[in-house]
Parts: C-alpha cells; structure tokens; sequence
C-alpha cells in the first residue's frame, strides 16, 4: 500500500498495521516487528504532548497494567518487566499513571518539559502520595 495521508483514503477502508506475513506479533519486539508506513507507529506524535509521564522504577512491581491500558502502545516491557516509555509514541494521556496501583505510584504525570532526574529526586513517599 502506498504511504497515504489521512485525507487519501477511501471512507471505510482497512488500513493494515503490518507489511507481510504477521506470524507471532505477540512475541515480536516492536521494534524488530514490519509496520505498515501507514501505521501511526512509524510517526511520532510527541509534539502533541501537554503532560507525560515519568517513570520511577524504583515503585515498580511490574503488574503490567499501563502495559495492557495504554492505547498507543508506548509503554515498553519485555519478559513482563517494566522498561520504559516510547516518547516518541506517547501522547500524554494519563492512563498509565491513572492505573498504576503501587503507593507511591511508578508512574506520575508530569508538565513536558519537567526534569526527569530533578522529579524522581523529588518522589513522593507513601504518605504524600500524588
């Protein structure tokens, strides 16, 4: 399929988000996986960011949640561990803060351009949690 802006597509066409034969997407990294060039994965949407999310690993109990919740797909995990965020990807909704479950939570949303390292030195504890 040609790389087709939002405004060349027929109504109600199918829109493939991978090139080729998809075998075992569940256990393809993302990165090694073949997107379509129409596939909102291969353009970065960080610009549309008011809010994003920091990490704190140190919280972490790898319960997957922002994993299975997020709808774009930018929270990275292998082996069910918590890695990091796909900023490119992450368009700064919340959900992931809003169902992390850990006190404090792992993951806060923060204004886009906060310091990571100045926020994660400044955490709460578990009694003032955010």
């Amino acid at each position: 399929m040609a790389n087709t802006g939002w405004d060349g597509f027929e109504i109600g066409a199918m829109l493939r988000s991978f090139d080729g034969a998809v075998d075992d997407i569940a256990g393809t990294a993302q990165e090694d996986r073949k997107y379509s060039p129409n596939n909102s994965f291969t353009a970065s949407v960080a610009d549309w960011r008011l809010e994003k999310p920091i990490f704190n690993k140190d919280f972490c109990i790898d319960c997957q949640f922002c994993w299975i919740y997020c709808p774009d797909i930018s929270i990275i995990s292998r082996d069910k561990k918590m890695l990091g965020i796909d900023m490119d990807h992450c368009k700064g909704c919340g959900i992931c803060a809003e169902v992390c479950p850990t006190n404090p939570k792992s993951l806060i949303m923060y204004p886009e351009f906060a310091d990571e390292e100045t926020e994660i030195a400044q955490w709460p504890s578990k009694s003032e949690e955010k």
